[in-house]
């Protein structure tokens, strides 16, 4: 897969700037670290403190911050990364998926930040898939033919459904930000054609998001539920995986069975879009929690599929990975890369800064 690369360009940055903050913020976790520049080229940064926080536990991302703050002891703190889904409107970050409004001016004020970046979260974390180790991740593909050069695709179900396309280059890589996870849903079987007639009842855009995500599990198991003739009795994404992992309620194991041969067919798909030679990231805060399940599914066969184009397939290796830091790291990556940049506008450049 994508190996370390070089970031000469942010090393005099590197060199002269402090410890700053990096968040990682979804529906459901922000992850929060205090971070270290380090130019030695390995990784941009070090993580020095790092912390987890369950996002439906506090009032904003400004407690979140102030609290990690508190926590580890970092005293004044004069920058800030934010990874997010999203986008930058006027002083806020627009996210349906997230817990709360976020306020930019509310995180300055009250920490004394002077200056703050706010990234698309899975450009976060597909820049950090560069310092990945084999060993970081599970073969979900494995291929003969040695890693081609070429983009990267990066992509995961979890509160939503996030993608993003590494592109290799020097002095640094670039990353391509999508919004994937809003094309529309597009059936491979007659089960599947059923389940999307029921969707569209209630939407007129069904987007792949709609199945591939934490509320797409309960959406694809109530579909299934109302097909089989059953009434549904999981209401949480959590509880539907935990059933199907237990194999107890049959509605719950064909939910995950048809959710991830639908996750197989997308990602076909967008590497057919993106020329992703160098191979496929899966995120996100799903599958590593049905990692047997998923290993064990029609993943495979489905990501195949694809006519003339299996050959192509059969060449690009697909690996799982733990979210983790890596948000964290990616985030911080690139708010160094961008002060390097000089004269870069900020939305040419991967990040709003405020």
């Amino acid at each position: 897969m994508a190996q370390a690369v070089n970031h000469s360009g942010a090393r005099a940055v590197a060199a002269a700037q402090p410890a700053f903050l990096a968040a990682d913020v979804g529906g459901t976790h922000a992850r929060v670290g205090l971070v270290s520049p380090r130019p030695d080229g390995t990784r941009p940064v070090t993580v020095l403190e790092y912390r987890r926080y369950a996002c439906a536990e506090w009032p904003s991302l400004t407690a979140v911050l102030q609290d990690f703050v508190g926590q580890v002891g970092a005293g004044p703190v004069e920058h800030c990364a934010v990874a997010s889904a999203g986008y930058v409107l006027g002083d806020a970050i627009v996210n349906d998926n997230l817990p709360w409004p976020v306020s930019i001016r509310d995180i300055r004020d009250r920490l004394g930040i002077a200056s703050l970046a706010v990234i698309n979260d899975f450009e976060a974390v597909a820049y950090a898939t560069q310092f990945l180790g084999q060993a970081d991740t599970t073969a979900v593909i494995e291929t003969a033919a040695p890693r081609a050069e070429g983009p990267v695709l990066v992509m995961g179900p979890g509160t939503g459904l996030g993608s993003a396309v590494l592109l290799p280059g020097h002095p640094h890589a670039t990353v391509l930000a999508t919004e994937a996870g809003q094309i529309a849903l597009a059936p491979g079987n007659e089960r599947e054609i059923e389940v999307l007639r029921l969707l569209a009842r209630e939407r007129a855009h069904v987007s792949f998001e709609h199945a591939l995500s934490g509320p797409g599990l309960v959406n694809l198991y109530r579909a299934l539920c109302a097909l089989r003739g059953e009434r549904p009795e999981l209401m949480r994404p959590a509880d539907v995986t935990g059933a199907a992992l237990a194999r107890s309620d049959a509605a719950a194991a064909e939910t995950l069975d048809v959710f991830c041969g639908l996750l197989g067919s997308f990602v076909g798909d967008l590497v057919l879009l993106y020329g992703a030679r160098g191979g496929v990231f899966l995120a996100g805060g799903i599958l590593p929690q049905i990692r047997e399940l998923l290993l064990a599914s029609r993943f495979a066969e489905r990501f195949f599929n694809k006519g003339v184009m299996r050959p192509y397939l059969q060449q690009i290796p697909v690996r799982l990975m733990e979210h983790g830091q890596l948000g964290v790291i990616g985030a911080a990556g690139l708010y160094l890369d961008g002060q390097a940049m000089e004269g870069t506008d900020a939305r040419d450049g991967r990040a709003e800064r405020t």
